[in-house]
């Protein structure tokens, strides 16, 4: 069973129709730690500003079985845009801390680096570059998924580095370490990249 982390933020049911067109019946979207416990993959959605996320987060009954299924059991989790930010040591956006899951941190784009005609937030369809990974199996040639965001991961070490992107200048669209996975975009939104995506994430 697939749980989506109901914290009060995120696109939670866009998250479990893609879910469901990728063939997966028992995605749930939860906030109920029982049900959390159960789960055997996890995905954490979010939309909207870094500390808002992390408190709200922080505040869900299913907090502290979040942190238990991710470091302890090691199912896989998936973190999609703010969750993916939010799986981070901490934002340029805001003063709290993150989870920390993977040393990495949320940063603001380059502005000196962007042309005058690259608006931020950085927003719509963007080509990526990974490395093989499980989540890209059989992935469609020329990559593109769709982008919504002010700010960008930027991982300690490079083994942490899931997929590229470019705006402006290249930086991590997604980063990972053992079970624990992060996209800055919307495959939700990604028509049959994202679709690919998914499917792969239910089969892990």
């Amino acid at each position: 069973m697939i749980a989506i982390i109901d914290y009060g933020i995120g696109n939670l049911l866009s998250v479990k129709n893609m879910l469901k067109k990728a063939g997966v019946t028992d995605a749930v979207i939860t906030g109920d730690p029982g049900e959390v416990r159960r789960a055997d993959r996890i995905i954490l959605p979010g939309v909207g500003h870094f500390d808002y996320g992390m408190r709200k987060l922080k505040a869900s009954p299913a907090f502290d079985e979040l942190n238990r299924k991710a470091l302890e059991e090691k199912v896989p989790v998936l973190g999609i845009c703010l969750g993916a930010q939010l799986l981070t040591n901490g934002s340029e956006e805001g003063t709290e801390p993150g989870l920390g899951w993977i040393d990495a941190d949320t940063v603001r784009f380059e502005v000196d680096q962007l042309a005058e005609r690259l608006p931020i937030p950085h927003m719509g369809w963007s080509e990526i570059d990974f490395t093989p990974h499980p989540l890209f199996e059989g992935m469609y040639a020329e990559p593109r998924f769709y982008f919504v965001h002010s700010f960008y991961l930027k991982p300690k070490d490079d083994a942490n580095k899931l997929c590229m992107a470019r705006y402006g200048h290249p930086f991590a669209a997604g980063i990972q370490r053992d079970n624990i996975m992060g996209v800055q975009f919307h495959p939700e939104k990604s028509h049959k990249f994202g679709l690919r995506l998914l499917e792969n994430f239910s089969r892990l």
